[in-house]
């Protein structure tokens, strides 16, 4: 009778554990496909036919600028000036094209206008390459380095081209998104900011 009483009592017990263990085995299984679905939806963010997972009005994510001598450029303390941040690389033959005209029709222009900053984010590329290429084009506003691409990321799908221009407002909000060298849209833009800057 003891014995089958003790029998009892460790059954009893096995199954307790067991059906504890279930529980939380189930609830762990949960927990992983709930973080797995937030980390999918993070990297596959619909891109628009341009390539851009930003639009005209969202606020500018929270990144650095990092600038050729090591020197980091938050782009939250640039609030307050309008905004001009301009995707490129070395390789890219239609950004060298482009930027001969932001060059002229922009930086020269407005440089000295302290509401004003425009930095072009080089993808992928170092310091040493990155100042070459502004010697080459040659233009004097400031290039920063996104060397493993992660500012371009926060703008634009994996594996989107560069040649890409975002005007900011002063309050950090995206006003015009551009893409490729398009005569028109270029002469947009440059209307764009000088309206901006009027304000």
């Amino acid at each position: 009778m003891k014995k089958a009483v003790l029998n009892f009592v460790v059954m009893t017990v096995a199954l307790f554990v067991m059906a504890s263990c279930g529980q939380n085995s189930g609830k762990k299984a949960n927990q992983e496909a709930e973080n797995t679905e937030v980390m999918t939806k993070a990297d596959t963010v619909a891109a628009d036919e341009r390539g851009y997972i930003v639009k005209v009005g969202d606020m500018v994510p929270q990144f650095d600028l990092h600038l050729l001598d090591g020197t980091k450029v938050p782009v939250s303390s640039l609030k307050g000036k309008v905004v001009m941040l301009q995707f490129t690389a070395s390789w890219c033959g239609v950004c060298r094209k482009e930027m001969p005209f932001i060059e002229k029709d922009i930086w020269l222009k407005l440089k000295e206008n302290p509401d004003f900053a425009l930095y072009g984010i080089d993808l992928k590329e170092d310091a040493e390459t990155t100042a070459k290429f502004a010697e080459m084009i040659p233009v004097t506003y400031p290039l920063t380095l996104d060397l493993e691409g992660k500012t371009f990321e926060l703008f634009c799908a994996k594996g989107a081209g560069v040649t890409r221009n975002i005007i900011l407002d002063r309050e950090g909000k995206i006003i015009m998104l551009t893409r490729l060298f398009d005569e028109a849209e270029f002469n947009t833009m440059v209307e764009t900011i000088n309206a901006e800057l009027a304000k």
